[in-house]
């Protein structure tokens, strides 16, 4: 398995898309007016997701708006799995966010992209 291919595909698509992000942190959710955002949430345009629109985006506070993980949820209500990338997400920003997606008829894991370590560099 060439678990960099997946990584390296998915920067790309991210390079070559443009992030719209239409639920600012701290705004509410349009269905669900108990829900606030806790970071940023978009999508990049002109993508296709499971659930037939765009792929959602979560970013993070990090600088570095690289590809930090994915979650891939399952929804039994909505009766689709899509996936989510994260942008510049931290370990405990990237947990809050895996916990919004384990809650009623979601279920979801956490991917984390692991650190590239140059031996001799």
């Amino acid at each position: 398995m060439n678990y960099a291919d997946f990584w390296f595909k998915l920067d790309r698509l991210v390079a070559a898309s443009n992030l719209k992000i239409d639920r600012p942190k701290g705004s509410l959710h349009p269905r669900y007016s108990s829900f606030v955002y806790p970071l940023d949430y978009g999508y990049l345009e002109d993508t296709r997701s499971g659930d037939k629109s765009d792929i959602d985006v979560w970013i993070g506070s990090l600088s570095s708006r690289t590809i930090t993980a994915v979650i891939c949820s399952v929804d039994l209500e909505k009766r689709d799995t899509e996936i989510k990338i994260l942008l510049g997400c931290t370990s405990e920003e990237s947990q809050v966010i895996l916990d919004i997606h384990n809650t009623g008829s979601q279920s979801a894991i956490l991917l984390v992209r692991a650190e590239v370590v140059v031996v001799g560099a």
